[in-house]
């Protein structure tokens, strides 16, 4: 089988991952968590995993009818590393929304035009109308990381938006937009499991891009770059909620609860929502290198 970026992933692994890390992947057993430093030593067990998203599905359901029927906007960012698990968190909030109000955002590379005008522009026309629901899946951060760390924007380019940014999301809590941020945070070792599993299934191939593969070789930068964007982007009106990834389903069902428990909507119920769980789903005090 012919492997993306001639197995430019493996040879990752093979030859320059740390020692601990491919001991860490060599030793794992399925369901075991990597992340020495996780709060869990193995993920939700599928039993209860699946019976507590049930129930959140259903609350999802109230709660976009509740949002369409009093014009809500709501726009909800997903950031994080490389294979942190923010599309199939996105998918697990849309599965059973009516797509005409719960958008996904995933803007390409910006065209020549988009790169002479204002930074934030491309990205206002998909701010949500009244009764939406927007998921912004990578989102205006781009620049405060993802350029910063392969060197696409200036030192000086990223110094004017981080100046701005927390303007820019004033003006839109300002105007009537709910704004969750969301940054889901996954540990080395099993940022490198995923990406080996995408390289060899054939349908998840496509999820691999060449940014992935030299980002491998800049976890310290990245790390760096995601410190900073927090220390200089997380306001009282736009605070930063950082999910712990590593276990996709705590992940997934603490970032259901965090957007349900900002709103009361119409027939909420508490007990089916459950509790959030601070070890999993807090403040960037949680975030972990």
């Amino acid at each position: 089988m012919n492997l993306p970026f001639d197995g430019a992933i493996s040879t990752f692994y093979n030859k320059k991952a740390p020692d601990n890390v491919r001991d860490a992947i060599k030793s794992s057993e399925s369901g075991s968590i990597l992340s020495a430093t996780y709060p869990y030593d193995a993920r939700m067990k599928r039993k209860r995993y699946e019976k507590e998203m049930v129930a959140l599905q259903i609350e999802l359901v109230r709660f976009q009818h509740w949002v369409r029927e009093t014009g809500q906007r709501v726009a909800i960012v997903f950031e994080g590393r490389d294979a942190a698990g923010k599309g199939g968190t996105i998918k697990r909030f849309r599965e059973n929304l009516n797509p005409r109000s719960a958008n996904v955002v995933a803007l390409s590379k910006p065209t020549e035009r988009e790169q002479s005008q204002w930074y934030f522009q491309r990205y206002i026309d998909h701010l949500p109308a009244g009764g939406e629901i927007t998921f912004f899946d990578r989102s205006w951060y781009n620049r405060g990381v993802v350029e910063h760390v392969f060197e696409f924007c200036t030192p000086e380019q990223r110094d004017v938006f981080f100046k701005q940014v927390t303007q820019f999301e004033d003006m839109i809590v300002s105007e009537g937009i709910t704004l969750v941020k969301f940054w889901l945070n996954v540990g080395r070792e099993e940022q490198l499991r995923r990406f080996m599993e995408r390289e060899s299934d054939p349908l998840k191939q496509w999820k691999l891009s060449w940014i992935d593969v030299e980002g491998l070789n800049r976890w310290d930068a990245y790390s760096e770059a995601i410190q900073e964007n927090m220390k200089r982007s997380h306001t009282h009106t736009a605070p930063w909620t950082v999910i712990r990834s590593d276990d996709k389903r705590r992940a997934r069902v603490n970032a259901i609860r965090h957007v349900l428990d900002q709103f009361e909507y119409d027939y909420k119920d508490a007990k089916a929502l459950g509790t959030l769980d601070p070890k999993v789903c807090a403040g960037p005090e949680i975030w972990d290198a």
